[in-house]
């Protein structure tokens, strides 16, 4: 697998550590901007819904105390049906705030109305707003209720008492939530384009003002908003609508009569700037970007070059201008200079250590063959090289016995009685390791299927007809593969020799095996 050269690595560093802050740095750009935005937006409709709440508190108290001035000269007329219609098409003309005026007796019958077209007045009153103000005979604003004339309403009203104290009724303004009424005049205005909007809950959470009128009288469940309104909390909070559309919040209650005031924007149009902006600053610093990293990669060019050349010469390093080579190189600055004269004083004794293993390191010290370290040094070095060898995978049979029944010290003997066979039966090339336990290993360059099958036959055969130093009877299962084969990697090689040594224990044990199933019995059998 070819290896990225350090031209390129650094290439690829810049890159990323240019790329990382740019893009580090417009995102916290971005989100402390956009932080900003939403908790400024915020604040804005909170500071909004708190105003509005305020009007409308104020708008309540006002057509409460026309009413209260209203009802205290009602007493007086009570018996003059003329008069009392004058006063409630005086109160509902003067003043523009209520949709209808009605006197109401305590039995419910309707004395007085306005507008006269309605044709209340003679009519009895049943409905909800005429029990809240007869139960509680004191100034009240009702629930919202549909009225007699079917409009879903809300009735502000004063008792009337005359001078004895005695309960005569009440004055009832009643303001039409589905229709043109005060509320829109105080809020409706306040809808913009952008996708603001107000609405207004009672404390049931009942819509009774929403921009959209056909959503008037509907009661909204699970909104965080209404929710803290109608607990009488003020505030402000991001939140997905009953349409799923991300928005920020503001919201009040009006303290008189319970409703709240939520007043919202929705996020999207609230970033919409800002993703623009981001854009622009985008566009004015990718071209500076990449003239940046054309200049790094220039830089990267000089800095690697003398690098490049020293380790291009390592290729050659066996070869007779492999100083020359190096002394070639122009290091022109100081790092590069000391690798120069590094490798030029260590280039003779480099060529002595090629090859050499620590002894120390890659014995086995009971059997002084090659261990599992050496193995794999000399298994990368014939890989790289591409040195083709055969492996002869063995195995001493019942060796778990042999400790059982004779000790450990008489396992050790015969351990060491293999690795004494496994060089009388190789060449001095060959390389024996011990790979762990009673498994061990020969490596045999350049040799072919057919002679690796001859070799174990000869060990297994020693082993089988020759006595160990403690006199116990010992042989050894073999299993045999070859590399290069079909493209098969070393490790593989190796397996499939380990898979063909237990193929000849399961077989009965004392033999060889070779991976390859379908070599002719004849080569098989050496």
């Amino acid at each position: 697998m070819p290896r990225i050269d350090l031209r390129r690595l650094i290439l690829l560093l810049s890159l990323s550590v240019v790329t990382l802050t740019a893009g580090n740095l417009f995102f916290a750009s971005y989100q402390t901007q956009r932080n900003f935005l939403m908790a400024q937006t915020l604040e804005a409709n909170r500071i909004y819904a708190v105003k509005l709440a305020s009007t409308t508190e104020n708008f309540l108290k006002l057509t409460q105390q026309q009413l209260a001035f209203s009802a205290a000269l009602l007493p007086e007329i009570w018996d003059q049906p003329e008069k009392l219609w004058q006063e409630t098409h005086r109160l509902r003309r003067e003043t523009n705030s209520f949709n209808s005026v009605t006197v109401i007796r305590a039995d419910g019958k309707i004395i007085a109305a306005s507008p006269s077209y309605m044709n209340l007045t003679g009519t009895f009153s049943s409905s909800e707003g005429f029990r809240q103000a007869t139960s509680r005979r004191q100034p009240n604003i009702s629930q919202p209720y549909i009225g007699s004339s079917n409009h879903l309403m809300i009735q502000i009203s004063h008792p009337v008492f005359d001078a004895d104290g005695n309960y005569l009724g009440y004055l009832g303004a009643g303001i039409y939530l589905n229709e043109p009424n005060i509320l829109h005049s105080l809020l409706g205005e306040q809808y913009y384009r952008d996708g603001t909007y107000l609405y207004v809950v009672d404390t049931q959470g009942r819509l009774i003002y929403h921009q959209d009128p056909t959503r008037v009288g509907d009661v909204v469940k699970g909104n965080p908003a209404i929710d803290a309104v109608i607990a009488g909390q003020t505030g402000s909070l991001q939140l997905n609508n009953s349409q799923g559309i991300d928005m920020l919040t503001g919201y009040a209650p009006v303290p008189r009569i319970g409703w709240g005031v939520i007043s919202q924007r929705p996020t999207a149009v609230t970033l919409e700037g800002l993703q623009r902006l981001m854009l622009e600053v985008a566009g004015y610093a990718v071209p500076l970007l990449l003239l940046s990293l054309l200049g790094i990669w220039w830089i990267s060019t000089l800095i690697t070059k003398p690098l490049w050349q020293l380790a291009n010469s390592t290729q050659y390093w066996g070869s007779s201008t492999a100083a020359q080579s190096v002394s070639k190189v122009r290091a022109w600055y100081y790092e590069a200079a000391q690798l120069k004269n590094a490798m030029q004083k260590a280039l003779m004794s480099l060529h002595q250590q090629l090859g050499r293993l620590n002894q120390e390191n890659v014995t086995d010290p009971l059997t002084g063959l090659t261990n599992r370290r050496g193995l794999q040094l000399i298994l990368e070095d014939w890989e790289n090289r591409r040195q083709p060898f055969s492996v002869l995978a063995l195995d001493i049979d019942h060796f778990k016995q042999v400790n059982d029944s004779y000790g450990h010290s008489a396992g050790d003997l015969v351990l060491q009685h293999l690795a004494q066979q496994m060089r009388r039966h190789s060449r001095e090339s060959d390389v024996l390791c011990r790979h762990g336990g009673e498994e061990f290993l020969m490596l045999l360059p350049g040799t072919p299927p057919s002679q690796a099958i001859q070799v174990a036959e000869r060990l297994r055969a020693a082993m089988a007809y020759t006595e160990s130093p403690n006199g116990i009877p010992v042989t050894v299962s073999l299993g045999v593969a070859s590399w290069p084969q079909a493209r098969k990697t070393v490790a593989l090689v190796l397996k499939e020799a380990d898979q063909a040594l237990y193929r000849a224990k399961e077989s009965g044990r004392n033999r060889v095996v070779h991976a390859d199933q379908d070599m002719p019995p004849d080569d098989a059998n050496g």
